[in-house]
């Protein structure tokens, strides 16, 4: 019998770690340049030369040593995901000015998060929606956090104000009136931490989710080509649920559909599609979204007018949802007051719920941007300052990376060797004819981002080579 039982809890066991591994939330990670460090432009002209550091230090944020990008653990319990990051993306960041004439700097610089995320496993969605608030709302697959649409500033009746946690009905949009700041990324940074609130084309560009990239420029626009395939996960929410990049089924049921751009189903309040003009009218009501979000029915606060230097746009409640004018979501737009739908996926060929980064036709981002002011799901997930139960370990970075060579090539009498690396190593390699009489042939090369490269030059008709890490520079662990 004791056979018998520990036969089946080890087959158990088994069955548990393949689900595990088939679980999109614990394998759909960016991981590829995680063993290079993070790196920044820190001017206009840095960025066309293709000038880049590896430490940096702007007002109160320094990044001293380097630190290696994004993701650098995944683990999983039954119910939790956890992902390690450093919070600094895997492209080159940066630079960031105040204004667009782009003459001041931005206030601050990402710094090294040493942050854990954790994600649920199986979301809930509860009758009562939670609104999302100002800070980190989910996390993108390449460890950079996710920011909502918001920007902490609101209108109290009489001046705008910070209000991360207040409770207003004027909320600034922060794509609006933050974007003059962002990075070719639409990414910045609160204090040290970096963030996106909008479709990160540099993420989607290393995803292959149709984006094209200028190395002269250094810019990211989105492919004038014909999409023709569903965009990847780009981040996890908090409530457990996946965000995609723009592109879905056409048939949110039908993986043979064909795919396109998904439409959010938000619109400006102008007049049109049954809305509110606004410029005519005043800020004097809140849409039906905001009004449900907040649960008010009344004693509206009035916003600012409409005017040159308060343009339509500036809050977020200058939107309205058409699902609350008689269009039909599936029919009209594509997307809920959530910014997401129910729908088959390349990841979840069964279904489940998803949220779509929005954007126009050009790629420009639009509102709700990547989710609504409120979660779908229940957003039970967030940062975590320790891991207090068992888990399987999915993915370690930098000192626990393996050193994998590939296949070697030969041209003459050179044999050049190539190897994933760990970037701030030095390497040795050597080789042997026989597998028993091995020859030192450096002690010192060192990689370049996370590739080392050897060029052997040799009339041997045989041999074997074998790259071992030496040494490591000081980097931010």
């Amino acid at each position: 019998m004791k056979t018998k039982f520990y036969t089946a809890a080890i087959l158990l066991t088994v069955a548990t770690l393949a689900a595990r591994a088939a679980d999109p939330r614990t394998n759909s990670w960016f991981t590829a340049n995680s063993s290079q460090y993070a790196r920044i432009y820190t001017s206009d002209v840095n960025k066309t030369n293709g000038t880049s550091v590896t430490t940096w230090s702007r007002n109160t944020t320094t990044q001293s040593l380097p630190a290696y990008c994004g993701v650098q653990h995944v683990y999983s319990s039954a119910n939790w995901v956890y992902v390690y990051s450093s919070g600094l993306a895997g492209v080159v960041m940066g630079p960031w000015y105040q204004n667009a004439a782009h003459t001041q700097l931005f206030l601050s610089y990402p710094t090294n998060q040493h942050v854990t995320v954790r994600i649920p496993r199986t979301p809930t969605v509860p009758g009562t929606k939670t609104k999302n608030g100002g800070g980190p709302i989910g996390i993108f697959v390449d460890g950079v956090v996710m920011f909502n649409s918001w920007d902490i500033f609101v209108w109290n009746g009489s001046t705008e104000i910070m209000a991360p946690m207040g409770n207003y009905y004027w909320n600034r949009d922060a794509y609006v009136n933050e974007g003059v700041t962002f990075d070719p990324n639409n990414a910045h940074q609160a204090g040290g931490q970096h963030h996106y609130h909008a479709n990160p084309p540099g993420l989607r560009y290393q995803l292959g989710d149709h984006v094209d990239f200028d190395p002269v420029s250094k810019a990211y626009t989105e492919s004038t080509n014909t999409p023709t395939k569903h965009s990847p996960i780009l981040g996890w929410v908090a409530d457990g649920f996946p965000l995609y990049g723009p592109y879905g089924y056409a048939n949110p049921t039908n993986a043979d559909s064909g795919v396109r751009r998904m439409i959010s189903g938000y619109v400006i309040r102008n007049g049109q599609y049954g809305t509110s003009n606004l410029t005519v009218n005043g800020r004097s009501t809140i849409p039906a979204w905001a009004a449900r979000l907040f649960n008010v029915a009344s004693n509206i606060v009035a916003g600012p007018a409409v005017s040159s230097t308060n343009l339509l746009g500036r809050y977020m409640e200058d939107n309205d949802y058409l699902g609350d004018h008689g269009y039909v979501q599936g029919v009209d737009f594509d997307l809920d007051e959530y910014n997401g739908r129910y729908c088959v996926t390349p990841e979840f060929p069964d279904g489940t719920y998803a949220y779509f980064v929005s954007i126009s036709s050009n790629g420009i981002p639009v509102f709700p941007y990547n989710i609504g002011r409120g979660y779908y799901g229940n957003p039970t997930g967030g940062r975590v300052t320790s891991i207090g139960e068992s888990v399987v370990t999915h993915f370690s970075g930098n000192t626990n990376l393996a050193t994998v060579m590939n296949a070697p090539t030969k041209v003459g009498d050179a044999v050049v060797l190539t190897w994933s690396a760990l970037e701030g190593g030095a390497y040795m390699i050597q080789s042997s004819t026989d597998l028993s009489t091995w020859t030192t042939n450096s002690t010192t090369v060192t990689a370049t981002l996370n590739t080392g490269s050897y060029t052997n030059i040799t009339t041997e008709s045989q041999g074997y080579y074998r790259v071992a890490r030496t040494a490591l520079a000081p980097f931010d662990p």
